[in-house]
């Protein structure tokens, strides 16, 4: 018989491995939700919408937790900081929830994890919110805007405060706003394998709703699965789990028939899969990353989707190959970033970034940068993309690659929808932004290398410092 299992207890333990041990969010969670595949969809749905809510709303939630406490937040315990969070997150948002039932198993929670001396504290603070949750003041957006953003929409202040300085208020507020919208997977179609309609009839066979991404004909929006790999479509390789901005990437790569392509930092592999799919069998890729962990993932991916011109290999894209020298047709750079374009899928990325941290990200991309951009034959194309916005890592790179390498920019226009084009596009590049596209935020841009180019991979350039104006 399986022992009964503590739904409250799940989320608690999964919020203290992401909060308090760093680990990512998206894989906590996916891992936890693997483990407990057997339970019921709705206590599924349960530990995931609370797990992933609190980290949605966590400023937010401290905000009120302080309001009530005389005990400022982060001098509480690890333990119960989590443990009031994620019950406030109850109280607030899920009305299904009694609030008696949310303070009595914070009280049995507290007690079961060895804190029964704070038993009465976490009562007393939760019953007084749930009393006078109303009555909470919030920041005034005329007096005090970016405070009125951050506890709002749970950013941090200095990141708000750089977003507003290059989109300005209404565009950054629509970020926010749109990092709390649900919306569904997208999916890339293997046309190779079968036909959309196909693929369409597969999943609606199994109740889940489709629907046609405005982007790209082969991209598909789905929602109301319970679990990804009990979608028959996704067992058969027949669709990609890949956001239409990451597919647009293959896109503006536009590989030919026969092409060498290396994808330096490849992992879980959705580009280079698609750059495989592009060839129709021809060519070859090879999709590296630096640990066997990536690898095996992307292996995975490989062999479910059956596509023969393509290999993973363990590579570190800091250190330079010198068999790779002007080889590749097609170089995809699609580098460490902050990531905050998809911060509405992991939701912890806002807080564990700092200034500083995207400081190192910047000089660890320039360095990527210099030594891949040797890989290039002349006249071959690289395509450089991250999964965040802000000049930082994407503009202000572009300027400096080409500042310090034989490459143009070239336009992107003939590779994308009409929707999307612009001054930016025709010049080379897009940035993709949550709330304003129907995407990820995400950026990408097309260079050319000089065909009499033979500037080589240089040494000199290995801790190349951005400029301090950058950070």
């Amino acid at each position: 018989m399986t022992k009964p299992v503590n739904l409250r207890e799940i989320i608690l333990e999964t919020l203290m491995e992401i909060t308090e041990e760093e680990a990512y969010s998206h894989i906590v969670i996916r891992n936890v939700l693997e483990k407990y595949q057997y339970l019921e969809k709705r206590d599924r749905a349960f530990i995931s919408r609370t797990t992933e809510g609190t980290l949605e709303h966590m400023i937010q939630l401290d905000y009120i937790i302080e309001q009530f406490s005389n005990v400022p937040v982060y001098n509480m315990k690890p333990l119960i900081r989590n443990l009031l969070r994620m019950s406030v997150y109850q109280l607030k948002y899920m009305d299904s929830v009694p609030d008696s039932a949310v303070c009595n198993e914070a009280v049995r929670l507290a007690q079961r994890k060895g804190f029964y001396n704070l038993k009465g504290f976490v009562n007393g603070v939760l019953r007084n919110i749930a009393r006078r949750l109303y009555q909470v003041q919030y920041p005034d957006p005329a007096q005090e805007p970016l405070h009125y953003l951050s506890v709002k929409y749970s950013f941090p202040i200095w990141m708000l405060d750089k977003w507003v300085a290059q989109f300005g208020y209404e565009v950054t507020e629509k970020i926010c706003r749109e990092s709390h919208m649900e919306r569904g997977t997208t999916v890339r179609c293997n046309l190779e394998k079968a036909s959309k309609e196909e693929i369409i009839a597969s999943l609606k066979s199994q109740n889940i709703m489709v629907s046609q991404h405005p982007y790209l004909d082969y991209a598909l929006v789905i929602s109301g699965y319970n679990y990804m790999k009990a979608v028959t479509a996704f067992r058969k390789g027949w669709i990609t789990v890949q956001d239409v901005s990451s597919m647009l990437v293959t896109e503006v790569a536009a590989p030919n028939w026969g092409d060498y392509c290396l994808d330096v930092c490849a992992a879980p592999g959705g580009k280079s899969l698609h750059l495989a799919d592009k060839l129709m069998g021809s060519g070859y890729v090879e999709a590296r990353d630096i640990s066997e962990y990536k690898v095996k993932l992307m292996q995975s991916n490989i062999e479910r989707t059956g596509a023969i011109n393509i290999r993973a290999v363990v590579r570190d894209a800091t250190i330079y190959d010198p068999e790779s020298h002007q080889r590749a047709d097609i170089v995809l750079a699609d580098l460490p970033c902050s990531g905050l374009g998809v911060i509405g899928r992991k939701q912890d990325i806002k807080y564990k970034m700092s200034e500083k941290k995207q400081g190192d990200i910047i000089r660890l991309q320039r360095k990527i940068l210099n030594i891949v951009q040797d890989y290039v034959r002349p006249g071959g194309v690289l395509v450089f993309s991250t999964c965040t916005i802000g000049a930082d890592e994407n503009q202000y790179n572009v300027k400096w690659f080409l500042e310090n390498y034989p490459f143009r920019l070239e336009s992107i226009d003939s590779y994308i929808c009409d929707e999307l084009k612009s001054r930016t596009t025709q010049g080379g590049f897009l940035q993709l932004l949550p709330g304003i596209h129907q995407s990820d935020g995400f950026f990408f841009a097309r260079f050319r290398r000089l065909e009499d180019a033979g500037t080589r991979y240089d040494e000199t350039m290995r801790n190349v410092e951005p400029e301090g104006a950058y950070l």
